[in-house]
């Protein structure tokens, strides 16, 4: 049965990131869906995916993991890039139907790092230090057995990968997107320089909370200065991986205070949180979610990600003052409409359809009409 709809509900006022405005305060979480061609172009089936959403009712649509070079970034097969021409007029359509839907999107850079488990680019993998990462790789997403041993980033490498985010922000810009946002969550490059067991180096990069936040805060830097002025630029933040859920971060309360603060004074728009639940404490003692800590120390807007999948617990962050934003991942995929069945009291859907996820997690016929 419909219930009655909220009145002055948060989830439906307008907010502004950067210059950008959105309609509404309900975001559809970046997913990796392995949906592109070889060559990672954009397909119909995913320009008809993300529009869906957009007519659905989200206000920002932030894009599945986008790789960003023809080297080392790229980390799953018929993974979608934004590398060339080709790449770029793919995501132009995305953008361009969603606009048309009233929505808004953020194209999320990605550079996998040792995770990367399916690359036609390179043989070998880079990260901080060559430290195998715990666990397996993901069936899910056409992997299998462990993670190899990455060889590890070279300071030349490193300025290669700055480049190559400033150069996949500039053609986000030109595909028309509202928005980028770096991955520096779930175990990825960035987030591997940010782990204290994955990250042993010696240099300024490595050791203290500090050092090792320095690359992330050092590409947000980059990607500001080369579009930031045109766009709203931000960066997703977790402590789990995609093979390390129970990942927390060693210094707890006192390493979240400096990674928030560092990368507040980068000047980005935004950060992202996700963790497994939104709405818990970040860390073994303290109450605070990590969604509080990004907004007392980072200065920015938060968007927040982690089983807010219920209308009462997004609207419970929100008021809280924690978050600006909630971001829904399989929420998203069992709703594609799930705003506007919010807006209008209809309920929504708790439980995925079967094989919406598996056995690999590409876009499911079913899941393109209304």
């Amino acid at each position: 049965m419909p219930t009655e709809p909220v009145a002055n509900d948060a989830l439906f006022s307008t907010f502004t990131i950067g210059a950008l405005q959105l309609p509404n305060r309900v975001a559809v979480a970046p997913m990796t869906r392995v949906s592109a061609t070889a060559d990672g172009v954009v397909t119909d089936r995913m320009v008809d995916y993300y529009e869906g959403f957009a007519r659905g009712g989200f206000g920002l649509i932030i894009t599945e993991g986008i790789y960003i070079d023809t080297d080392h970034s790229q980390g799953y097969l018929n993974q979608p890039g934004l590398t060339n021409a080709e790449q770029e007029l793919g995501w132009s359509r995305v953008v361009e139907r969603v606009h048309a839907a009233g929505g808004k999107i953020f194209a999320q850079l990605m550079h996998a790092g040792s995770h990367s488990q399916g690359n036609p680019y390179a043989t070998s993998t880079l990260a901080p230090s060559p430290i195998t990462p715990r666990g397996q790789q993901l069936t899910f997403y056409r992997g299998e057995g462990p993670y190899t041993t990455p060889r590890e980033i070279t300071r030349e490498e490193m300025t290669d990968v700055q480049t190559s985010f400033t150069c996949a922000a500039r053609r986000a810009v030109a595909a028309g997107f509202d928005g980028v946002e770096l991955h520096g969550a779930n175990g990825y490059l960035l987030d591997q320089f940010l782990t204290d067991y994955l990250n042993e180096r010696s240099d300024e990069y490595g050791g203290s909370a500090e050092n090792r936040i320095r690359f992330a805060a050092e590409a947000c830097a980059s990607v500001i200065a080369e579009v930031g002025s045109e766009i709203a630029v931000g960066i997703r933040i977790s402590q789990g991986k995609v093979s390390d859920g129970d990942h927390r971060w060693s210094g707890a309360t006192a390493d979240a205070v400096t990674i928030f603060e560092t990368l507040g004074r980068t000047g980005i728009d935004f950060l992202h949180t996700t963790e497994y639940q939104a709405l818990a404490p970040a860390f073994a003692t303290g109450s605070e979610t990590l969604a509080d800590l990004a907004k007392q120390h980072g200065r920015v807007p938060v968007i927040v990600n982690g089983q807010l999948d219920q209308p009462e617990a997004a609207r419970e962050i929100l008021r809280s003052g924690s978050a600006d934003i909630i971001a829904l991942g399989k929420a998203a995929l069992a709703n594609r409409d799930w705003p506007r069945r919010v807006r209008d009291g209809v309920p929504v859907a708790t439980e995925l359809r079967d094989g919406t996820l598996g056995p690999i997690a590409d876009i499911k016929d079913w899941e393109l009409g209304d």
